[in-house]
């Protein structure tokens, strides 16, 4: 036979089995409980989308559009791309379902697969995976607030430390004249080619650069909350207050633009110092003016992502309280009776099973390998006796019963 090169997964796009799955359906399903509780329902938007969508609302100048989608034409000459992230998807189905005509607040909690075509280093996958809310309609700084809280939440859940950085981009009414007074300043100053670039695309992208000269450059750059409009400094005090009464602690960053361009107002991101340089585990902010750019109804809104992959490196799963049953035959006779009571037992309990005879110790042996906390084994006596026996593998302790009594 001729030889067949073995077929690898592409360059950072990774596979989820094992520990990394248990990790992986962890964090969603209490991050998912959390949601919930916070009056958050479940939503999923396509993987594919027409890439059109992108451009106009994280926009041309930031780096997911210039550098990072999986873009191409399909087969009927229609120009799109794997989603990049999440928020202009859900903001599209909004207004494509009209939900921006309805009135009334609504809140989505989403999880799924990203792509970015990024340079590979620790933390960062070009197929990564995000746990995100939305709200729309909401336009009070308390939703701000909740939505800071509620990823304190998460995070405590899985006992994260990080530190929430904090800033706020403006509205409408202060943007433009504060976009004057930057451009002004970094026409003096020496930038990177593509800080040049974003000076006459969008001008605030220069104060997210990770160039480390750029950003010695931009140390006197003039703040945007200095020069916020009465509402916007009104809310951002309001929010800091907030945050204040209910001991979440934060610090001004006034550099923090979130990398694109559809935020306006409250911007935060969340930050580890335990993954590497890529630091962020999770942020949003507010963008009230997205569902009018992409055709819809002016509606306030606001929303963030958590980047999972980053979380899996930071957190354990809490097995203390997780009972998994193993139930096993120890002769051919009991492999009938063993099946029926796993059937029964899958109602209420994790069970898994080995449908070989096996002896005793193997019995043993195969559980704990596979995470079992409770072995529950039938043989011959047991079968004469109507009985089951069981070991809790904690505790050690033994016992026989009633297979009824199980």
């Amino acid at each position: 036979m001729p030889n067949i090169k073995n077929i690898q997964s592409l360059r950072c796009m990774k596979d989820i089995l094992d520990e990394s799955s248990e990790l992986f359906t962890y964090f969603i399903d209490n991050a998912s409980n959390i949601a919930k509780r916070y009056g958050f329902s479940y939503l999923e938007t396509p993987i594919l989308e027409e890439t059109i969508l992108f451009k106009r609302s994280v926009g041309e100048s930031s780096d997911i559009v210039g550098k990072e989608m999986y873009q191409f034409i399909d087969k009927g000459e229609n120009d799109v791309c794997l989603r990049p992230e999440g928020t202009a998807g859900i903001v599209r189905m909004f207004v494509q379902n009209k939900l921006d005509r309805a009135g009334g607040i609504r809140k989505y909690f989403y999880h799924g697969p990203m792509f970015r075509y990024e340079r590979p280093q620790k933390g960062r996958l070009r197929e990564f995976h995000q746990f995100g809310c939305e709200v729309f309609g909401e336009s009070s700084v308390y939703e701000d607030a909740n939505i800071i809280l509620m990823i304190n939440e998460i995070l405590s859940f899985f006992e994260i430390d990080y530190k929430l950085q904090l800033n706020s981009l403006g509205c409408k009414e202060c943007m433009p004249n504060y976009k004057e007074n930057l451009v002004e300043h970094l026409n003096d100053l020496s930038l990177c080619e593509d800080c040049d670039r974003r000076i006459t695309t969008n001008p605030i992208r220069v104060l997210d650069c990770k160039n480390e000269t750029c950003q010695t450059e931009l140390k006197d750059a003039p703040k945007i909350t200095n020069s916020l409009c009465d509402t916007c400094d009104i809310d951002f005090e309001k929010l800091k207050i907030i945050l204040d009464k209910n001991l979440i602690s934060y610090e001004i960053d006034s550099n923090l633009v979130r990398g694109l361009d559809y935020y306006t107002k409250t911007a935060f991101e969340f930050v580890s110092n335990n993954i590497g340089a890529q630091s962020a585990i999770a942020g949003g902010g507010r963008y009230d003016r997205l569902v009018e750019f992409l055709g819809g109804r002016e509606t306030s809104a606001i929303g963030f992502a958590i980047g999972v992959e980053r979380l899996l490196e930071l957190i354990q799963v809490n097995k203390e309280d997780k009972e998994i049953l193993y139930i096993g035959a120890m002769c051919e006779d009991a492999i009938d009776t063993v099946f029926t009571k796993v059937s029964k037992k899958r109602k209420t309990n994790i069970v898994i099973t080995d449908y070989k005879v096996r002896g005793f110790g193997k019995h043993l042996n195969n559980a704990q390998k596979q995470g079992a906390t409770i072995v529950a084994l039938i043989g011959d006596n047991e079968l004469e006796s109507d009985t089951i026996w069981i070991k809790n593998i904690k505790s050690k302790e033994e016992q026989t019963l009633k297979i009824d009594q199980f």
